[in-house]
């Protein structure tokens, strides 16, 4: 492994995030390129906490971008502040001798509500800038992203073009719910993320949950790795797990049980129908790690 490589692995265990050579390595060349990196990989397998760990390691500030079906410019980029500008015409009025001068009064970068994207082309210091389920967004907004991300510069038609002071360390993740666009694939470096194997997700949970013992955590990684072999409707990621042995801890467990396991299915398996087909596999003796327990 190159010395630069397990640099970035070191700092990001440090700071609690079980990684392996691969994502060190994508880390470490989207910090030297300056290229976006997209994320992708089931839910909960850690694709957030990866621009999590780069904000604390660089020790900077952290600029999450939540999308969602129907984000627009205007929650991502910038909107004006109407009311505020509101007050100051009524409180202006009879200061101002023409329209130009209210608008160049009213139209000032103090009435502009920053969104997330602007926050990071106006930080002084280059900042993490999350870009979390991009998959949720539409098209539409993708394209736009396309513009912000190529030149890290926006222009507001009242102001003008506003480049980025310190351009910012892009991470994108993507669950996958709809395929993105060549176009944002290629101005990225990508990294999949897939279900840990039992040494990694053993290594998580050692690492994650205080106060679990050694053979509560081992038992927990073996059996996670069971029910993702099922045919389940959501399969629990690696935050399942944690909250799963979280909760197994605050009961004071010290070994899985079939009764406890049943219990507290409800902690990584979200879905009524995979309750009931983990619940028959229980019944019929068919999962491998509870028949070893």
């Amino acid at each position: 492994m190159r010395a630069e490589i397990r640099r970035i692995q070191e700092m990001m265990e440090r700071e609690a995030y079980v990684t392996d050579p691969s994502i060190a390595t994508a880390v470490h060349l989207a910090m030297v390129l300056g290229k976006p990196l997209l994320v992708e990989g089931h839910a909960g397998v850690g694709k957030t906490e990866i621009a999590k760990v780069l904000a604390r390691m660089l020790d900077t500030r952290l600029i999450r971008l939540q999308c969602y079906e129907g984000i627009d410019a205007a929650a991502a980029l910038y909107e004006w502040n109407y009311p505020k500008q509101l007050l100051h015409i009524r409180l202006s009025e009879r200061g101002v001798t023409s329209v130009e001068e209210q608008e160049a009064a009213i139209f000032g970068s103090e009435f502009l509500l920053e969104r997330p994207l602007l926050q990071a082309l106006t930080a002084d210091v280059a900042p993490v800038l999350l870009i979390d389920e991009v998959d949720r967004s539409d098209e539409e907004f993708e394209a736009f992203l396309l513009e912000v991300l190529s030149d890290f510069q926006v222009t507001i038609p009242e102001i003008g073009t506003i480049s980025a002071r310190q351009r910012p360390h892009v991470v994108l993740t993507s669950n996958r719910s709809r395929e993105l666009s060549e176009a944002l694939r290629r101005r990225c470096l990508f990294l999949w993320i897939g279900h840990p194997s039992l040494d990694k997700e053993l290594r998580i949970v050692r690492a994650k949950v205080p106060g679990i013992g050694e053979r509560l955590a081992r038992e927990i990684a073996a059996f996670m790795r069971s029910v993702r072999e099922m045919r389940l409707a959501k399969q629990p990621g690696t935050a399942e797990t944690l909250d799963w042995a979280a909760a197994l801890v605050a009961l004071h467990a010290d070994e899985l049980d079939e009764t406890l396991v049943r219990e507290t299915l409800g902690c990584f398996l979200k879905e009524e129908a995979d309750h009931r087909a983990l619940a028959a596999s229980l019944d019929e003796g068919r999962l491998p790690a509870m028949a070893s327990l």
